[in-house]
């Protein structure tokens, strides 16, 4: 294991962003799919209408999430196969990509343990429009209601020696 750096993190270089990248794509379509064969394994003997329909939407939700996490990393090359651009690093921290990886985790986790212990399980779902919620407020609508007003634009000079004036000449006419 490396020493850990004192500092600024080392930035990546394109190839390994890529590399990575792929090796995540990978891993959360292993999650996903290894979630649905056991859920789907206790669903053929447990199957009631709403555990089919909620084991549908988490399929829309692998497939939703995965293919958005897809097109985010999809690198570009040229004709000649050189790498132009690596495509949205998926591992950056605070990146869209790494909510989509807790979405797949969220999932594949009120999904096998739905499947395993109680149907209780799915309300964990709940989780997500929280987690959605709190970061609308702390990322857009926190700082729009918690800035301070502005006291006073900035004046030109001009203006302001204007102003003076004619507030001068307001007060002596009373």
């Amino acid at each position: 294991m490396a020493p850990p750096q004192k500092g600024k993190q080392a930035t990546k270089g394109a190839k390994q962003i890529v590399e990575e990248n792929q090796a995540t794509l990978v891993f959360y379509r292993n999650m996903a799919m290894i979630a649905n064969a056991l859920s789907l394994a206790i669903l053929v003997f447990y199957s009631s209408t709403i555990n089919i329909v909620l084991y549908l939407f988490s399929i829309g939700v692998y497939v939703g999430s995965y293919q958005f996490m897809a097109i985010m990393a999809r690198a570009q090359y040229s004709e000649t196969g050189q790498l132009l651009d690596s495509g949205n690093d998926l591992n950056m921290e605070g990146g869209v990509a790494e909510n989509i990886k807790d979405l797949i985790i969220l999932t594949a986790g009120c999904q096998v343990l739905s499947s395993f212990i109680s149907n209780y399980f799915w309300l964990l779902w709940l989780l997500a429009p929280v987690r959605l919620g709190w970061i609308l407020w702390k990322n857009i609508l926190g700082p729009y209601f918690q800035a301070a007003p502005q006291e006073n634009p900035q004046v030109d000079d001009k203006k302001q020696k204007k102003l003076e004036r004619k507030q001068k000449r307001f007060a002596n006419m009373r």
